[in-house]
């Protein structure tokens, strides 16, 4: 195999291996096996258009036009002359896919099903990334440079993908960028012919004239390398957790079977649903009851806070029972009533997590459906969703009194540390907040109540869905000091700031009671997205709670029971807050075309981020963030002049006058002169005397006669300390390397002086240094084994 075909090849497998970290994304893995076929027809078509050979241009857009041909072929065949050729048509459907893919990517939690879109993503990224790793690495024989691409794949997977699992795809992401820079390596020695070939076996035995140290050193570093890459990830005790552990928010697998669950995130479009101009309808609601005033809709309880937002947790999930179990902590003596509710979904609304009253007692619906019994949740499985759902739910109407709540026994230890845990990172303002506004409680009813009155009523809040805040862990505080926001930040500030006073909280997402029909029905919007906080009390449960002012209905048993509450009364309507769905939500909301994203709707930052950031101090972190990141890349493309400039330094320093250090001063001196002239293109000759090799210097850089004179007093200081009987030290000979190298730079060209700098053709010594070193430990090793082998001849 030649040294070109070598670095293909191996530019293919660096480019497969860090594709790899974007396996945990998507559920399915099919993808994968499409970039591996397509990635190697595009490796061959370079391989064959260099033998040829065709200029680099035309090498580059012959794998891009065939890569293409490949895209086209199994994305919009139906779409493209002969199913190969893409036209109009199939350049507007590649951008629908791009379009659906970007949206899934937005709608979907990791990890995601595979959809056209995205797999149009995930491929196309793949074959893009390996395009540029061919060219740089094979086309323009510069492996290094070639780290880029494979580190913007490695690191958006990374950033997208988080868990301790990240390390196997870091090991062969790195394991296949060693690779790639051991075969350029191989490749630039076997440039040097038999200087490094060695000699035959035996006698009689051709010589293949090949490397043969380096290239078994380079198989030896490579087998080490996949062998560190394969047993690292069975001793790290952080790869435990699976690649679900922490992956943001998806519900994990349970063991009634049923595969793997990708869930919508349900917060990533609230926001958006709240401002859209048009308030279409998602669901139309018929309920057995005739009150409707508290008829919420659940989707989803997020129940683990990281101090940047709230997401649900990694749980377990079995199949949907005909009766489900009884609600956690509600005791027989709490009021409830057995409530039927028809629901039918838009065709338009395709929601993962299943819309229903809480708590729901049971579910007759068709499809692929999988319960989560914490939450009380339905998750469609396998692409399953609400589009077009036609279901009925049996549910219970809990109404507990205020009294209940406030001799509720004390929950349950476990259940009290796992949904009263916050980070260390939550400002301290929110726990003084939460102790200022309940101070006098005598208990946790009242110390909820009074958040609710302190958000909804007497804080001074003002509900805006137009506000924007940043990320950062400092959010909370940033809304306790501005007062205004949307249902999202008073739900998570409230469940917060319970949690701190040690009452267990989470936040439920869904929709607020509907507007009312003449047919009986409730219409369910867009604009009726919510959120709110639910407070577990035992002996009643997980009980919801509405600080948003001006939005849904404030519950019978929070009202006028708590000393000192300005929560209005019930039986005075006209003291109440608005319980307007969500028509209110903006009289006076504006879009911008470049804002616009989702049905019309103005694009927003998704509300799980919303909350946990602020502008404050969120936009120095992500500047910080994006500078580290442009430090660090600029530090491996730059990798290779520190290296040279390091080098250069040291040969060409200040030494003592002995002997020994004018021998050492004046061989780093000529060692830094023909390093120099081979980054300029001339490659040394390590055959030739140096007073021959000096005079090859001088004529193919062709120097000026100041420049010549001073390669050639190095040369004859290098003859004088290998020959002479008592080497004398030379003055001036760093002065010589560097007029020497100021000549050659000004006779090269621009592109030969910019890849000097960057890139220099002498750093292939790091690689030599290393497979001497590898050798050095491996002849040492097998000195020490016993001399089993038998002599050639003896060989049968």
């Amino acid at each position: 195999m030649s040294g070109r075909a070598r670095l293909a090849l191996c530019a293919w497998v660096a480019t497969m291996l860090a594709a790899c970290a974007l396996l945990p994304l998507v559920g399915d893995v099919s993808w994968l096996l499409q970039v591996a076929f397509l990635l190697g027809v595009q490796t061959i078509v370079g391989a064959g258009a260099r033998r040829v050979p065709l200029a680099w241009p035309l090498t580059v857009a012959a794998q891009l036009l065939v890569s293409l041909a490949l895209l086209t072929l199994l994305f919009v065949r139906e779409k493209a002359f002969f199913g190969l050729i893409p036209g109009p048509d199939a350049f507007q459907q590649f951008g629908t896919l791009l379009q659906s893919g970007a949206e899934d990517v937005g709608r979907y939690a990791i990890p995601a099903p595979l959809s056209d879109g995205i797999r149009l993503m995930l491929v196309g990224g793949a074959l893009l990334i390996g395009l540029m790793v061919d060219t740089l690495a094979v086309t323009f024989r510069a492996a290094a440079p070639a780290g880029l691409p494979l580190l913007a794949l490695y690191s958006v997977a990374a950033g997208l993908a988080d868990g301790g699992g990240g390390w196997v795809w870091f090991l062969l992401a790195a394991t296949g960028y060693l690779m790639l820079l051991l075969a350029e390596g191989r490749d630039r020695l076997s440039q040097w012919g038999r200087v490094f070939g060695g000699a035959p076996r035996a006698l009689g035995e051709q010589s293949t004239g090949g490397a043969i140290a380096p290239v078994r050193t380079g198989r030896r570093i490579g087998a080490v390398a996949l062998g560190v890459s394969l047993m690292v990830p069975l001793v790290l005790p952080s790869l435990d957790g699976g690649l679900l552990g922490a992956a943001g928010g998806g519900v994990g697998s349970g063991s009634g079977g049923g595969g793997t669950i990708s869930a919508v995130n349900p917060l990533v479009s609230l926001r958006d649903s709240l401002n859209v101009n048009e308030d279409r309808q998602v669901m139309s609601v018929r309920n057995s009851s005739e009150d409707t005033q508290d008829l919420y809709l659940r989707i989803v309880a997020l129940d683990s806070f990281d101090g940047t937002a709230w997401k649900p947790s990694q749980r377990h999930i079995q199949d949907v029972p005909k009766t489900f179990p009884t609600p956690v902590g509600l005791r027989a003596d709490v009021r409830r009533t057995e409530i039927t509710t028809s629901i039918a979904a838009a065709d338009w609304y395709a929601q993962d997590w299943l819309p229903m009253p809480y708590p729901a007692t049971g579910v007759d619906i068709g499809g692929s459906w999988r319960f989560e019994p914490v939450g009380r949740t339905l998750v469609g499985d396998h692409g399953q969703n609400t589009r077009g759902a036609r279901y009925t739910v049996t549910s219970l109407d809990v109404q507990p009194t205020a009294q209940q709540l406030a001799e509720a026994a004390k929950p349950d230890p476990a259940l009290v540390r796992e949904f009263t845990q916050v980070p260390e990172s939550l400002p301290a303002i929110v726990a003084r907040t939460a102790r200022e506004v309940t101070a006098g409680s005598v208990n946790a009813y009242e110390q909820a109540v009074k958040l609710q009155d302190y958000f909804a009523v007497s804080g001074g809040f003002r509900y805006d869905t137009q506000v924007q805040v940043g990320s950062g862990s400092n959010a909370i505080a940033r809304f306790l000091r501005d007062k205004q926001g949307f249902c999202v930040h008073f739900s998570f500030a409230m469940a917060s700031m319970a949690r701190t006073l040690g009452i267990p909280a989470r936040v439920a997402v869904g929709f607020a009671p509907g507007a009312p029909q003449p047919d009986g029905t409730v219409s369910v919007g867009l604009r009726d997205a919510h959120a709110w906080p639910e407070l577990y009390f035992e002996g009643v449960g997980w009980t919801r709670f509405e600080p948003t002012p001006t939005r849904g209905s404030v519950p019978e048993y929070t009202q006028s029971q708590v000393p000192g509450s300005t929560v209005p009364n019930p039986d005075l309507p006209s003291q109440r807050p608005s319980v307007a769905p969500s028509g209110s939500a903006s009289a006076d909301e504006t879009c911008t075309a470049v804002q616009r994203r989702m049905d019309g709707g103005c694009a927003s930052e998704s509300a799980q981020a919303t909350l946990g950031q602020d502008d404050d101090s969120g936009w120095w972190s992500e500047t910080l963030g994006w500078t580290l990141g442009a430090l660090a890349a600029l530090a491996l493309l730059l990798l290779p002049m520190l290296w040279r400039l390091r080098i250069r330094a040291v040969r060409l320093g200040a030494h003592g006058r002995a002997d020994a250090d004018a021998t050492v001063h004046t061989l780093s001196a000529w060692q830094e002169l023909t390093d120099t002239a081979w980054d300029f293109g001339i490659s040394p000759e390590e055959s030739q005397t140096p007073r021959k090799a000096a005079a090859r210097i001088v004529r193919l850089g062709a120097l000026d006669p100041p420049a010549a004179e001073a390669v050639h007093r190095v040369a004859d200081a290098v003859e004088q300390v290998l020959y002479a009987p008592s080497p004398r030290p030379t003055a001036g000979l760093a002065e010589d390397v560097r007029l020497a190298t100021d000549a050659l730079r000004a006779m090269a060209g621009r592109g030969t002086r910019l890849r000097a700098t960057l890139v220099p053709r002498s750093t292939v010594r790091v690689v030599w240094a290393l497979s001497a070193r590898w050798s050095a430990l491996a002849e040492r090793a097998s000195a020490a084994r016993p001399a089993l082998r038998k002599p050639w001849g003896q060989q049968s």
